[in-house]
């Protein structure tokens, strides 16, 4: 794609590209004619010179019947913010610890709110809830 600096990743990209289209027997012309392309363009994103754009390496896809994530699999990522993307940060695993804040945020409104039987009911309700979660 115009603009955007090639690096190793499209040099590995490109070996798959060439190699999933010879294990499929398509020439270069066939496959550049797909993508409305010369077979030298296509030799270009085969030598990582130039880099594949999603809607070809989809199409290259569905010509050779590979999945995408064989030709993506492994590829390394620049840095970590490319790696992540934008997916939110990792979340942590659950624990009893995290729950502390808003138990006693509940348990301060409990106290608030609701008179002492109100309270006790709620209570009794929770170890029922409690049991019924270890049954």
């Amino acid at each position: 794609m115009a603009g955007q600096k090639t690096d190793e990743r499209d040099v590995l990209l490109g070996r798959r590209i060439s190699e999933q289209r010879k294990r499929s027997r398509l020439t270069q012309r066939a496959v550049a004619d797909s993508f409305g392309m010369s077979a030298a363009q296509l030799q270009k994103y085969e030598k990582g010179v130039n880099r594949i754009s999603a809607i070809h390496l989809a199409i290259l896809s569905r010509m050779t019947n590979t999945p995408l994530a064989e030709f993506l699999d492994g590829i390394p990522h620049p840095d970590a913010e490319t790696e992540r993307g934008f997916a939110e940060g990792p979340q942590q695993s659950y624990a009893a610890e995290p729950w502390s804040d808003l138990a006693r945020a509940f348990a301060r409104q409990l106290s608030e709110s609701f008179s002492e039987e109100q309270r006790r009911e709620i209570s009794a309700a929770v170890e029922v809830f409690g049991r019924e979660l270890k049954g």
